[in-house]
């Protein structure tokens, strides 16, 4: 019977695949249970409000781990978002990046990816995802305002499911 300690470098790099899809699978079944319930705008509402604190906690243990200290700049924020949970999962690049701004693309998201094989319209998640990808920014420098570039409902083209302009800013 093996133990987490026991497995090895690539094994573990498959669970935490499993754990990221396990998370966003949870995610995923709490959204449709809540929005079966009290309907869409509830649910984005709930949502939202989950993903402002979640945000900001992820960012936080990242940092942590990374040893990262707050106000590090367009390159900490970098660095932060290929450590999120969902990283691991989705495909996402930054397109354009210099000492005082990056754009931010995800390319393949999982949820929308699932959706559309479904039949179903996008998941209209720009206002979680500006509340999400705003205090993780702000979390890792507060100098960092965040510009929504694309994102659903909004039209996007066919290889970007969403994109965020992070710009730091001097205060």
């Amino acid at each position: 019977m093996k133990n987490i300690k026991d497995l090895s470098k690539q094994e573990l790099l498959e669970l935490l695949k499993d754990y990221s899809k396990n998370w966003l699978a949870h995610d995923g079944l709490w959204f449709q249970a809540v929005e079966k319930e009290l309907g869409m705008d509830t649910a984005i509402e709930l949502d939202r409000r989950a993903w402002e604190k979640f945000t900001v906690i992820e960012a936080k243990r990242i940092m942590k781990r990374l040893g990262l200290e707050p106000g590090g700049g367009i390159l900490a924020l970098i660095q932060a978002l290929k450590f999120r949970l969902y990283a691991n999962i989705n495909v996402q690049e930054i397109t354009e990046q210099s000492d005082t701004s990056c754009i931010f693309r995800m390319n393949k998201c999982r949820v929308q990816d699932a959706r559309k094989r479904r039949g179903l319209p996008d998941f209209p998640c720009k206002p979680v995802g500006i509340v999400e990808y705003s205090g993780f920014a702000k979390t890792i420098d507060p100098r960092i305002e965040t510009e929504c570039l694309c994102c659903p409902p909004d039209p996007h083209p066919p290889d970007v499911w969403c994109s965020w302009k992070f710009t730091l800013k001097s205060k």
